[in-house]
Parts: structure tokens; C-alpha cells; sequence
């Protein structure tokens, strides 16, 4: 399975990202939201549709702010077709 759009693979690589920086295993990160360790992994590799409430327990596992995690995301989805405001 691949990822389920070029906007939820770059909410997982901007994921993935702030795990390596902050030195935490996808079990780790688990862990610490309350998720099974597959589908951290399939939010990381793009396949899962994250919830609102889900993102929230990510940012706060990573020690960021949604709106640093949301910035990145940004940041890797530049060109993926997207327009500002749509």
C-alpha cells in the first residue's frame, strides 16, 4: 500500500522528521500517544488518515506545537498541487 495522497505523505515525513530529531523509536512514539506501533508507521509512510484529536497527542508525544508539525508539513508539500486557502 502506498501513500494515500502526496499530502499525507508529507504529514508523515514531517512526522518522521521530528521523531528522528527527537531520538524517539516509532514504538516510543507509540507509546507515548496511546497508538499501536503499525499505524504510527502507516501515518509516517502516508496510508492513514490522521484525526484531528490524533495530530493533537503527535504534536504534544513530539513536544511541539501542532502548529510547528503543521509548518513542516507545509514545508514538504510544497508542489504537491495544493493551493493557499483551498
Amino acid at each position: 500500500m502506498g501513500p494515500a495522497s502526496p499530502e499525507h505523505a508529507a504529514l508523515g515525513q514531517a512526522i518522521r522528521q521530528l521523531r528522528l530529531a527527537a531520538e524517539i523509536s516509532q514504538e516510543g512514539l507509540a507509546d507515548r500517544c496511546g497508538m499501536h506501533r503499525t499505524y504510527v508507521g502507516g501515518i509516517e509512510r502516508g496510508e492513514r488518515n490522521v484525526s484531528f484529536r490524533n495530530l493533537l497527542k503527535l504534536a504534544d508525544a513530539l513536544d511541539v506545537r501542532p502548529s510547528e508539525l503543521l509548518a513542516r508539513y507545509e514545508s514538504l508539500s510544497v508542489g504537491t498541487g495544493r493551493r493557499k486557502g483551498a
